[in-house]
């Protein structure tokens, strides 16, 4: 469980605390401790109202936290095939079924059309308790269907990332979600479509070498970590020491990887100021 501190930006601890049953009234915080209301935490954007620390948020209450109320949820009903047999500790196919009664979801993926602050938007989400937010084929074909519904409506997509990469349970299947989302991301320039990416903890491997990489704005929620490969592999590869800021948000920015930081309680804000610049550029605003 990371945490950390930088008294340097005077930000707060963060920590990512474990998602908890949705039918518990309340919520433990692991960073400080404290009990806390599930209905209050919600209404907190699932920070910790003592301490500060961050919940992980599951697909649904991420979108439910950026929209307006009233948006359709439009996941596509894909089900995950088991190309390869893949067994390790248990078959591939229990992983889907367990992960599918653990969050309520087909899988990593919810897809919703609404609006936020009343601008109109597509938003896909990942969550990362299904299987690691892995990107196989079901979500591979979600973010794109999310782009082409974005097109066919002339709304800006929005892609919320939380990621620990390909699904190797798919194989190469897996791999190929890389270049066909990028393909698809296509679309929304050639239409003139606004791509914003949202990076959560975390957003590494496959997803961020691909479509995430891409979009037209990238936004690093505070605390994200960022990265392609583990710092051991790498530091293993490359034989040089890394930094110790190395995969965090703001190191990110420093090299040009987001373009801004923004705190969870004003991600929503700076998401419609966003697009409110965005729409006015498009239309001679």
């Amino acid at each position: 469980m990371p945490i950390w501190k930088d008294e340097k930006r005077g930000r707060r601890d963060y920590v990512e605390v474990p998602p908890s049953r949705a039918e518990d009234l309340w919520m433990r915080c692991q960073s400080c401790g404290e009990l806390v209301f599930r209905k209050k935490l919600a209404q907190n954007n699932y920070i910790c109202p003592h301490c500060g620390a961050y919940f992980f948020l599951s697909a649904r209450e991420r979108i439910e936290s950026l929209l307006d109320e009233g948006f359709a949820d439009i996941t596509p009903p894909l089900v995950s095939d088991d190309p390869l047999g893949f067994v390790d500790r248990k078959p591939y196919v229990e992983r889907i079924a367990e992960a599918q009664r653990d969050t309520g979801l087909p899988d990593a993926l919810m897809v919703a059309e609404g609006k936020i602050e009343g601008h109109p938007v597509v938003i896909a989400a990942m969550d990362f308790r299904f299987i690691g937010g892995s990107m196989g084929s079901v979500v591979g074909e979600g973010l794109c269907r999310a782009m082409e519904r974005a097109v066919e409506l002339g709304c800006a997509f929005i892609f919320v990332a939380a990621s620990g990469g390909a699904r190797v349970q798919e194989g190469v299947i897996a791999l190929l979600q890389m270049p066909k989302t990028v393909l698809v991301r296509g679309k929304l320039s050639e239409s003139g479509i606004p791509y914003i990416a949202v990076f959560t903890y975390p957003t590494t491997g496959g997803v961020l070498a691909s479509l995430a990489s891409l979009a037209d704005i990238v936004i690093a929620e505070r605390g994200t970590k960022i990265g392609f490969a583990g710092p051991r592999v790498i530091e293993q590869t490359t034989r040089e020491k890394l930094p110790p800021d190395f995969q965090t948000d703001y190191f990110a920015l420093a090299h040009g990887i987001v373009d801004k930081v923004v705190p969870r309680e004003k991600l929503r804000e700076e998401l419609a100021r966003i697009l409110s610049v965005l729409e006015g550029a498009r239309y001679g605003g």
